[in-house]
């Protein structure tokens, strides 16, 4: 068997490596960090990455990396990632969000102690022998109100901890629903304008974006109360330095409190070293052997399970869904590919090779997934026609939209529907629809060919042949598949009338080639065969 191979560098927890380690599938290469100009030679030959922040992944490393399908972060930014090329590439990006949570809300608050209590001024005091107790009256969070822009994992976490110092909480997040300001206890700002006067201190935990690249610039620090301590232990970028430094010099901004920076490391000479008010830390928010280890556990983990079932569920570039929610879809994800695929040969085999259009209706079952099993339908129309072996799940629906196929969702309310995935698949002139059921916990199964009803499990290989409703021809299918060497492992006959035309479904165990092919053509009474082989998009396993 074929192992699949994974290339981890950046010092990853060795517990995290070791879960990648213990499954016989993947072979695991440990490397110290390079230049990422250093693996371009060998990246080719891995299916899956893992690192932290030190290795950088540009679009040249990428293109390189030909057998790619998964890249793992462990840590909760993938700004060292290009992640419009993995997309475009179909490479799933996964890092772990929650693994250093806690990390970074306690540190938030060991900085904010330490600077309000003036304790670096104190240890260095009393280690050059001195006592400036007089010199060092600080100020007490209780009372404080706390401004937080982003009321993620983290934001969540440093507002419950804002509670028990006794402090006021606001925060401004437009992507969090007010349930969770509700739960969280904390008041709700529209508006980052409106979260701004109200907050003494002014935390940011946000991913950086082009919607917050630079959001806390000179005009945002000069809504702040007068004496404000400004906080940033997110991405560097978000809050304009140059800005910051002003506001802390002018005496605007009483202190700030620093972990991350535009450019790491911090230049020895930048302004932020030589102003008294500033705490500065060495991007040490998740540096603590706990969230070292779980992001390194939860990532490799995710790698794990990307690679081994398909699981994509932390794939921060595909439409997502949660992990217990990707197991229940797992089955109407290759059912849709699968239909697709069936839609797409028996089309062809009719002369109209180009889709235009495709309808997917979804049964209630799988509501909420609608974005995902569009992706699988997409895939399921490319595979092997565009001259690209990676059509994934991350990218299929982009290349669908290039080559203009229109992909719509269609609900279907009918209870008896609630487990249904069906396509209708037009293209030229032509349309043919396909379906199937996907109970959880039960395989596939392809329900209906065109107007033909079916059962039948979407193997590895599918034969679809019509033929004249006449005795006998059955029986000459199994004779000539049997001497090929091919066996069938279901063959479902289907007629809409007797005498007429009748439709088989033959789920099959080896190759069917065109020569073999042709032969059953050749049989007596055998109108058309089409042979589906079911790809494996990398990302849902057959």
């Amino acid at each position: 068997m074929t192992r699949l191979r994974v290339l981890v560098t950046d010092e990853v927890d060795p517990r995290g490596v070791d879960l990648l380690r213990a499954e016989p599938a993947l072979e695991v290469d440990e490397r110290p960090t390079r230049p990422w100009r250093d693996l371009v030679a060998e990246i080719g030959g891995y299916d899956a990455f893992v690192g932290r922040s030190a290795t950088q992944l540009p679009a040249d490393l990428l293109r390189a990396a030909t057998r790619l399908r998964v890249v793992g972060r462990a840590g909760v930014g993938t700004d060292n990632i290009d992640l419009p090329a993995a997309t475009s590439l179909g490479i799933a990006v996964i890092n772990a969000p929650s693994g250093n949570t806690i990390a970074v809300a306690e540190l938030f608050f060991g900085a904010l102690l330490s600077f309000v209590r003036h304790l670096p001024r104190a240890f260095s005091s009393m280690r050059d022998g001195r006592w400036d107790r007089s010199d060092l009256l600080g100020t007490e969070l209780a009372g404080r109100s706390l401004g937080i822009v982003g009321l993620g994992r983290i934001g969540g976490e440093v507002a419950i901890r804002a509670h028990a110092f006794g402090m006021r909480v606001a925060a401004f997040d437009p992507y969090v629903q007010r349930e969770r300001f509700e739960l969280l206890r904390v008041d709700r700002a529209d508006t980052l304008a409106e979260l701004l006067p109200r907050a003494d201190i002014l935390t940011v935990h946000t991913p950086i974006t082009d919607e917050t690249r630079g959001m806390i610039d000179a005009a945002a620090l000069n809504r702040l109360p007068e004496g404000a301590i400004v906080a940033h232990f997110a991405r560097g970028g978000i809050v304009a330095e140059s800005a910051l430094a002003a506001a802390l010099e002018s005496g605007r901004v009483h202190g700030a409190l620093l972990d991350v920076y535009t450019k790491e490391p911090l230049a020895a000479g930048d302004p932020f070293r030589r102003i008294d008010n500033v705490l500065l830390t060495p991007h040490l928010g998740a540096s603590t052997a706990e969230g070292q280890r779980n992001v390194a556990v939860d990532v490799c983990v995710a790698v794990r399970d990307a690679l081994l079932t398909g699981d994509l569920s932390g794939a921060v570039n595909l439409a997502g869904v949660d992990r217990g929610r990707w197991r229940d879809l797992r089955g109407a994800v290759a059912l849709a590919r699968q239909s697709t695929e069936i839609a797409r040969a028996l089309l062809a085999d009719r002369n109209a090779k180009a889709i235009e259009q495709i309808t997917l209706h979804v049964g209630r079952q799988f509501a909420g997934g609608e974005s995902l099993l569009a992706a699988a339908v997409a895939a399921g129309a490319l595979r092997g026609i565009t001259g690209d072996d990676r059509i994934t799940l991350v990218n299929a629906r982009a290349r669908a939209a290039e080559r203009g196929i229109a992909i719509a969702a269609v609900p279907l309310q009918a209870a008896e529907d609630a487990h249904t995935i069906r396509v209708a698949v037009r293209g030229e002139g032509q349309q043919l629809v396909i379906g199937g059921v996907a109970a959880l916990g039960v395989g596939p199964r392809i329900t209906r060919i065109g107007e033909f009803k079916v059962d039948v499990a979407p193997r590895h290989t599918l034969l679809v042949l019509t033929n004249a409703d006449v005795p006998g021809v059955i029986g000459r299918v199994g004779t000539l598949l049997g001497a090929a060497g091919v066996n069938i492992a279901e063959y479902h006959q289907a007629r809409l009338r007797e005498g007429g035309e009748a439709l088989a479904a033959v789920a099959v165990d080896g190759r069917i080639d065109d020569a073999l092919r042709r032969r059953l053509l050749a049989l007596g009474d055998i109108l058309s065969a089409s042979v589906i082989k079911f790809g494996d998009t990398g990302d849902v396993p057959d």
